[in-house]
């Protein structure tokens, strides 16, 4: 049986951030995941996770001025000193809140950037990153994302997702395996996963297209998952979709995994 998280970046925006913790238990929810915690204090994510009895599966790197559309700063060079500090904030953080995986997001090329340099910019920082997360037992994962939603992003597709992986040579770095994302990009998504799944240590689920819940779009998400259990994928699903209604109202394809 699958285990579902709710990402409450996206899900139960009609409560304030620390009130969706408690919608979300209320959903039936156990695991959580969300973009960024660093808005927030330590001490007041983690009484709503204890007081709810959640778990934070996931959670991001800091990935630079997001409100001016950054997103992410691990391909860019002249910010490796900001994405190691950016590292030490995570596991502070990560080990505060019990969280056993981070997701790094490479971030935009920049346009005419030398495609070189940005690669072997986001390696170095991934073998940083990978060695001081696996200090703290820590996974860390990269994310894959479609360049329909994110023009230029430099990290596209599972294949060199799993090919950055092995440069590194770190046995600390996973994918993050977004299936809306993956379904725009390559699609195969079943194959792709079974091939990679020694890779994979967390997916996300969107249907495709308008990225809104399981049901609404193309892709078949009750074979999906269990092709998931099939396989022996143990990890957590995480759901990154945007609400077509409202949160509550779009759960409907929950209710057959609610806990």
């Amino acid at each position: 049986m699958p285990q579902f998280a709710a990402n409450l970046t996206m899900l139960f925006q009609e409560h304030d951030f620390l009130d969706r913790f408690e919608a979300a238990a209320q959903a039936g929810f156990r695991g959580v995941e969300f973009l960024f915690p660093y808005d927030y204090r330590k001490e007041a994510i983690h009484e709503r996770l204890v007081r709810h009895e959640l778990r934070l599966v996931l959670h991001n790197l800091p990935a630079g001025d997001w409100a001016a559309g950054e997103r992410g700063i691990a391909v860019l060079p002249e910010r490796r000193a900001e994405f190691r500090d950016g590292v030490a904030r995570a596991i502070d953080y990560a080990g505060a809140l019990g969280c056993d995986q981070i997701n790094c997001l490479a971030g935009i090329a920049p346009e005419g950037a030398d495609q070189v340099r940005l690669h072997e910019t986001l390696t170095e920082n991934l073998a940083f990153a990978a060695a001081e997360l696996k200090k703290a037992g820590i996974r860390l994962l990269i994310e894959p994302i479609n360049t329909r939603d994110i023009p230029g992003f430099f990290l596209t597709n599972t294949a060199q997702a799993v090919a950055l992986i092995d440069e590194v040579g770190s046995d600390n770095l996973f994918v993050q395996y977004d299936a809306y994302h993956m379904q725009i990009m390559e699609g195969d998504l079943a194959r792709t996963i079974r091939e990679n799944l020694s890779r994979i240590a967390h997916v996300q689920l969107a249907d495709n297209p308008g990225r809104n819940e399981p049901g609404t779009g193309e892709i078949n998400y009750p074979f999906l998952f269990r092709h998931l259990d099939a396989i022996g994928y143990r990890g957590w699903i995480g759901c990154e979709y945007r609400p077509a209604t409202t949160t509550q109202d779009g759960l409907s394809w929950f209710a057959p995994y609610r806990a």
